[in-house]
């Protein structure tokens, strides 16, 4: 079964991981205030990144590795700057 892993950015300007099998439901449910419970209170959303995956224990594998991202390292991801990721993960160890 098809996964995806997906970033929305909240209204705050906070970000929000989350992981779907069906990237177009769940991006409704958040719209509609029946997401999660962080994404409620933050509308509205936009979605600003995903991947997909062949199976979605992929996806949320991968939704649980970018939650312990940094916000610096998970803008980086975003923004297709992938040659700083090691760096700003070495960073984060220190």
């Amino acid at each position: 079964m098809t996964g995806y892993t997906y970033i929305l950015k909240c209204v705050d300007g906070t970000y929000y991981v989350g992981s779907t099998n069906n990237l177009t439901l769940r991006l409704e449910q958040h719209h509609a205030g029946i997401g999660a419970n962080y994404t409620r209170k933050r509308r509205p959303l936009e979605l600003i990144y995903y991947e997909q995956y062949d199976r979605i224990d992929d996806a949320f594998y991968r939704e649980k590795q970018l939650q312990g991202w940094s916000r610096k390292k998970k803008e980086a991801l975003m923004e297709g700057r992938l040659e700083e990721l090691p760096i700003l993960a070495a960073r984060r160890i220190r």
